[in-house]
């Protein structure tokens, strides 16, 4: 099972940290991913932390970071420099470690999800 947790109302320009807390099972057993997916829009991946390093979308490189912390049993999305238009519902999601990167980017290539955080940011 997955928790995310940590979003709410930013002011563009702001920072945010996403978690994603897993029970019954390990984080490094899996590619742990990020989505989001805005009001009326298709679910996109954000970043992905794999056995080979990290992915991310080029709408957020340079501005997210997805980090783990195994002992902790937590994947994280350090969000800075936020826009209007990163305003979404976040989830995070677990898929399996051999996957291949391209395959990382579908939602539906992923087994386990989180129930979703809101992130808005709004002046």
């Amino acid at each position: 099972q997955l928790q995310a947790s940590g979003g709410g109302l930013v002011q563009p320009g702001g920072s945010l940290r996403l978690s994603c807390t897993a029970s019954g099972g390990t984080i490094s057993s899996y590619a742990m991913g990020w989505f989001r997916q805005a009001p009326g829009k298709e679910r996109d991946f954000v970043a992905v932390f794999r056995r080979t390093g990290t992915s991310y979308d080029d709408s957020v490189k340079g501005r997210f970071t997805i980090s783990r912390d195994n002992a902790k049993n937590t994947v994280y999305l350090q969000m800075n420099s936020l826009r209007p238009g990163d305003t979404a519902v976040y989830y995070c999601a677990a898929a399996s470690l051999t996957s291949i990167l391209s395959s990382l980017w579908s939602p539906d290539h992923y087994i386990y999800w989180g129930q979703g955080t809101l992130v808005t940011v709004s002046s």
